[in-house]
């Protein structure tokens, strides 16, 4: 069901909508470059079932990324199919891209869009200038 988030703190969007739309990107992104969903089951330690729903957009569809953000999920994914990676960068990866959408922005559209906090509000961005 859709979280209601009018007093839920930045880390419970990033868990509810960023965290699974990154999933749902990179899973996409690996299946275009020709890995089969088992594999990327397997990859992203995440079931089957989760897969199919992260590429067929039932799951993970929260949020829309910039084109910078889309990009560091296209290279991840690039990296891991040739094996530049492995499941053992998966987190760092994922942290760091997580970090780049807190910077964006985009925690305080989805807090105002599915939150109804007020345009005003400035909630998190003192906790944003701490890090």
């Amino acid at each position: 069901g859709e979280l209601v988030i009018k007093m839920s703190p930045p880390c419970e969007i990033v868990v509810w909508y960023v965290i699974p739309t990154i999933r749902s990107e990179l899973a996409k992104e690996l299946l275009n470059l020709g890995m089969k969903q088992k594999e990327i089951s397997e990859l992203l330690d995440i079931t089957q079932p989760a897969v199919s729903q992260y590429i067929s957009d039932k799951r993970g569809h929260g949020i829309k990324f910039n084109d910078e953000t889309q990009k560091l999920i296209k290279d991840f994914a690039k990296g891991l199919v040739e094996e530049k990676y492995n499941q053992r960068d998966i987190i760092p990866h994922v942290c760091e891209i997580c970090r780049k959408v807190k910077t964006d922005e985009i925690l305080c559209q989805l807090h105002k869009e599915k939150g109804k906090m007020p345009t005003d509000c400035d909630a998190c961005m003192s906790s944003h200038l701490a890090e």
